[in-house]
Parts: C-alpha cells; structure tokens; sequence
C-alpha cells in the first residue's frame, strides 16, 4: 500500500482518524482497554443473563422486535463498523399521480460510497417519463410488468417487456422510458452506481425542453409555435397515460428490425437456472458475462430456507449494497481493527458491507428469506471462508486454529453460497 492510499484509508474511517488523534498517554489507555477486552465477551453473556440488560424505561417495543441484536448485540460485537442498515420505509415517498419513488443514497446510509438504490411504483398505464442519468440505472421487478425503451448513439431502439423477477440496465447518458402495464402497473428496484445519486437529479425531458427558447426548438424540430406551445410547462416525472399497443405493434410502428437494438437491456434473472443450489437455498448471479452490457454493476439473487446461510464469505472488489424482498435474517460484518456489528434485515431494508469485510447472513425466520446482492463492479467475486481452510496444509491449520485433521475435513471442501 503506498502512503498516500494508506493515508486515504486512514481518513475514510473514523475509528482510525480517532486513533491518529491521540496523544501517547492516551494510546496507553487504549492498548490497556485491548488487553480488558479479552474478558468482554464472558462479561457480556453473563451481563444478558442477569438484570443488566433490562430498560425500566420508555422503549419503542416495535422497533426492537423488528432489530433484537442491534438492541442487544450478540457478545461477539464489538466496537463500530459504520452504519450497515437502512429501511426504505424509513425514506420519504415522492408521490405523484400516477406513482411514487423513494430513494436510500448515501446521505442516509453514509457508508455506501458506490451505490445508491430507488425503490418506485407505476399504475397501469403510467410513465417515468422520458429522461437519463449520469450513472447507470439497474433495476429488478418486484412487482406487475413494465414496458422499457432505451435508445443507443447510433438511433437504433430497444423495446421490451418485463415482469417480476427480470432485470434492465440503461447505460448512464442513453435516454429511456418506463411505463407500467396491465393489470395493475408495476413495482421495481433501481440501483445507481454512484453513492449520492438522487432520482430527483435526473435529466429530465419536459423540464430540460422549458429552457430552450421557441425559436430554437422550432428550428430545431421543425414545429411551428402553435404546436409547440402544447408541451407540458412543468416537468412531468411520474404521470398517467394510456395502455400501450402491443409490443410487436410498437416494435413495427417505428421501424421493425431495421432500427432495432443489436444489444438486449433485459434479462430473465429468476428464469435463469441457479448458479449454485444446496438443501439450504440457491443463488443466481447476473453480470458482464451472462449480461453483457450491465458493465458497471453485477449482484446476486440469494434465497435461504428457514435455518440456513449465506456461508461466511467476503467480497474483493467492491462494497456490497443489500435489498431484502422477503423473510427476515440477520448479519454480523467485521472490520479491523476488532470492530463487528450484527443487525437484523426485514422485507424492504437494505444492508452494506464494505469491500473486503467478512461477513455471513443468516435466515432467522420461518420463511424463505430473499435478497439482492449489489455490486459496482462488471463481475460478482466472493471468497469463501470454508474453501481457502480446506485449500491449506492441515498442518497450517492446526497451527492457526487448533483444529485437527478429522475436524478440518469436516469443513465442506468447496464453496457452498448457501449452507
């Protein structure tokens, strides 16, 4: 590591810039304070067992339910990794008629510096209107159908349908669209992979045409003003509209095959066949090499049966941002130096983990329990705790954590993603 990105890594976390700070008698202090360490935990789960942990006080008793272990972490947390937890039923709802939006950035979850996540709902019939971003926009279905369009440099158009459980991508400058379809419209996930990205800050193209003078548009379109002055003169973002045609007849209307796209911005995520699947639960992942022009974000689908796990495990490349779709699980992140914190995730919440941090996600409900994994990355990486184990001499084992030869083969021998 050179000294300006240690440096860099040293500023980026409080913990350490707490450190920096401190005078030599103060560091005293502290590496006293590590040695005590070694006796919290026993202290801890005596401390859970006896009158310690009770609160005669005032207590929100439904928020606790929902968050056990932030209330009273297991005594294997210690210390602050950063805020790994956001909801969004926490984030305030854009409504418009037609829909709403909402959005978890980074600057309500200040950790996750890469990714910023929108969650919006279209009734039948209605648009996102027509616009594009400064980031790459990809999204997941959680509910109903949509129809996409997304036009590349070169003219040629991409129209598609989707449905729950399939993706798009639209690269960050490509204009498109959303519109919400028969029966009920459609609910998805957007993810941006720029930390403080805001669906508020989007180019959008009633409000961009506002600020052309008449002229300029006429001769641009070759409009006259009579028609020019039936253009909306707010922005629309959200708004009802018609049905559509069928998608052929859309396809056909401008142009057919020859303006259509070469590259596909949809993809069947839950129709795929998984890319690992155990007793426990299965994953799906989707990046540049079975999508090839997501580029810029690559993630995983996770579904955990009741009592199973996301193995222990760590990213290399990038920062994981989370989005629960249904059950209820918990997680533990660590992070040097002996900083660990477990939170528990419910339907609508999202979870970070920063690049590198080891970390597991439990099922801890009676139901499946399902998840995004995000990543601004153009291919998803995990390492697995129990596969590096079993790839070392039993010898380098037993020496690192006591464990003997019959007890190390016990350990499965390869990557399991769900256990």
């Amino acid at each position: 590591m050179t000294d300006h990105t240690e440096e860099k890594s040293l500023l980026e976390h409080p913990l350490r810039r707490s450190f920096l700070g401190m005078s030599s008698a103060a560091l005293a202090v502290a590496f006293a304070g590590c040695a005590a360490n070694a006796q919290e935990k026993k202290s801890t789960e005596k401390a859970e067992r006896d009158h310690s942990s009770s609160d005669p006080g005032q207590e929100n008793k439904a928020l606790l339910e929902e968050n056990p272990n932030s209330n009273t972490p297991p005594p294997t947390d210690h210390g602050d990794v950063g805020p790994v937890w956001y909801s969004f039923d926490l984030a305030k709802k854009r409504v418009e008629e037609g829909g709403w939006t909402h959005e978890v950035t980074q600057r309500v979850l200040p950790s996750s510096k890469d990714i910023a996540g929108v969650n919006m709902r279209l009734t039948a019939g209605s648009y996102r209107e027509l616009h594009w971003h400064t980031a790459d926009e990809w999204a997941y279905v959680l509910y109903g159908h949509a129809r996409v369009t997304v036009m590349n440099p070169d003219g040629t158009m991409f129209i598609g349908d989707v449905s729950e459980g399939d993706l798009w991508i639209f690269p960050a400058g490509y204009p498109h669209s959303i519109q919400g379809l028969g029966p009920d419209g459609t609910e998805f996930l957007l993810v941006f992979n720029q930390g403080m990205f805001s669906e508020d800050g989007t180019f959008l193209l009633s409000e961009w045409l506002q600020h052309v003078p008449d002229e300029v548009l006429s001769k641009n379109t070759g409009l006259d003003r009579k028609t020019l002055d039936q253009m909306p003169r707010a922005p629309l973002y959200i708004f009802p509209g018609n049905l559509p045609n069928s998608l052929a007849q859309d396809k056909a209307e401008i142009g057919g095959e020859q303006v259509a796209s070469k590259h596909q911005y949809t993809f069947r995520l839950t129709a795929m066949e998984p890319t690992k699947a155990t007793k426990a639960g299965e994953v799906r992942i989707v990046d540049s090499r079975n999508f090839p022009v997501s580029k810029h974000i690559a993630a995983a689908l996770v579904r955990v049966k009741p009592g199973g796990m996301r193995e222990l495990h760590w990213h290399s490349i990038a920062s994981e941002w989370q989005f629960y779709i249904a059950g209820k699980g918990r997680m533990t992140v660590f992070f040097p130096v002996d900083n660990a914190r477990t939170m528990d995730f419910n339907a609508n919440d999202v979870g970070y983990v920063p690049s590198n941090s080891p970390h597991y996600i439990e099922n801890t409900g009676d139901t499946d329990l399902v998840f995004l994994e995000m990543f601004a990355a153009d291919e998803f990486i995990d390492v697995s705790l129990n596969q590096w184990l079993r790839r070392l001499p039993c010898g380098m084992v037993k020496d690192h954590l006591n464990f003997d030869k019959a007890a190390l083969h016990r350990i499965p021998a390869e990557k399991c993603e769900v256990l």
